[in-house]
């Protein structure tokens, strides 16, 4: 069972509150785990990453064990304890302004 925090303006869009739990089949990737939470909230396809290349949106970030994996490779494995569900995936909405 994999653990996914979103920001609070993606959890309104999902109706959902609090921690989403998936399960993902191995291998435990961004990709996969996002393909899932996907399947599960269709509204929130385009908002994480764009409908036509799947690339990450340019103000979402993704943090794991207090670790930016925004720029890793989509399809490398997440850590073990996020693959455990010890940790969390976190999908962070970046702040920008001047």
């Amino acid at each position: 069972m994999i653990r996914v925090i979103l920001p609070y303006h993606l959890c309104v869009l999902a109706q959902h509150e609090g921690e989403v739990r998936l399960d993902v089949a191995a291998p435990v990737t961004q990709r996969t785990v996002l393909d899932a939470l996907e399947a599960r909230y269709p509204m929130l396809r385009g908002t994480i990453r764009d409908h036509d290349t799947p690339r990450r949106r340019a103000f979402i970030r993704f943090f794991a064990e207090e670790q930016d994996l925004s720029n890793q490779d989509p399809d490398a494995p997440l850590p073990d304890s996020v693959q455990r569900g010890d940790e969390p995936f976190c999908v962070i909405g970046a702040l920008a302004g001047g």
